[in-house]
């Protein structure tokens, strides 16, 4: 199935770059008052109880014609959310952010030779590898040369591979989901959401102890991040993925240090670095290059 770009899919990874920059600054206070594995267990399972209520109402349909492909579920459930979730909570707390937001912007440069092979109609040519290559250059000069220094920490080697790992699993989910026979939306938002929440809940008990009763404002910060950045968006980001492609939306990856970024300008006051313009051009280049044909289409239809 060839991969439809419309004027919703644009609108759509834009919103998926707005809600997941913002996240950065909920799991910030999050983590004053819960510890990461334990962060991730709470957050896929507000968000599975929810997704769950919504699939439910709506009849609760899965496959949508005789083929299935129960291990390729499986697997996008623990890659999509309960791994990268974890990995990136454990990577954190020895890599620098800064490493951790281009191993996300990474996730765009792993789907290209993926999609190129196991996508029909993701086709990798010279333009779109560039442009992806040029938005790289921006997350990079946004995050700036800190991002690959070394903090000092015996783990750093460790904690950078995690937020690859992360990153790779992002890349594999994406492509895995684009691939599956025809299934339901909300289904496809659901059901991974509750396999990741049961790949989490028992390494969470395991590596931190009895779930933790969070408190006040810690219990409120959970549920927002089990709302918004991670039931609402993974919902977004399936309809993406199913219609416009794995390809389109690792654009999403560029946006995110993007809006997180100009957000801690905008909400937190912090100081406007020239680097922050420069990153824009140069992003916005790499989403001119790569998907040239999308924007001819949606500007002169």
């Amino acid at each position: 199935m060839t991969p439809e770009i419309t004027p919703r899919s644009w609108a759509m990874v834009g919103s998926l770059g707005l809600v997941w920059g913002a996240t950065f600054l909920f799991i910030e206070i999050a983590l004053q008052g819960i510890t990461p594995f334990w962060l991730a267990a709470y957050r896929i399972g507000f968000a599975a109880l929810l997704t769950l209520a919504v699939w439910a109402l709506r009849g609760g349909a899965l496959w949508l014609t005789v083929k299935r492909n129960w291990p390729s579920l499986i697997l996008i459930g623990v890659l999509s959310s309960g791994l990268p979730f974890m990995l990136l909570g454990w990577g954190q707390q020895y890599a620098t952010s800064g490493f951790a937001g281009v191993s996300m912007a990474a996730v765009a440069l792993m789907v290209l030779p993926l999609a190129h092979v196991l996508v029909p109609g993701e086709r990798m040519t010279a333009r779109r590898a560039l442009g992806f290559a040029v938005g790289f250059a921006g997350v990079v000069v946004l995050i700036g040369p800190e991002a690959l220094q070394a903090s000092g920490d015996a783990m750093e080697p460790w904690g950078r591979l995690a937020c690859l790992g992360a990153a790779c699993c992002y890349a594999i989910s994406s492509v895995a989901m684009r691939r599956l026979p025809p299934i339901d939306a909300i289904g496809l938002a659901a059901v991974p959401l509750v396999i990741g929440a049961l790949f989490v809940l028992p390494l969470a008990w395991v590596q931190e102890g009895p779930p933790p009763l969070p408190q006040g404002q810690t219990l409120v910060v959970l549920a927002v991040l089990g709302l918004v950045p991670t039931a609402g968006a993974n919902l977004l980001r399936v309809l993406v993925i199913r219609s416009a492609g794995p390809v389109f939306m690792s654009l999403t990856n560029y946006q995110v240090p993007l809006w997180s970024v100009a957000l801690g300008v905008i909400v937190l006051g912090e100081p406007l670095r020239a680097s922050l313009l420069v990153a824009l051009v140069l992003i916005l280049a790499g989403v001119f290059l790569s998907q040239w044909g999308a924007l001819r289409r949606l500007f002169l239809r």
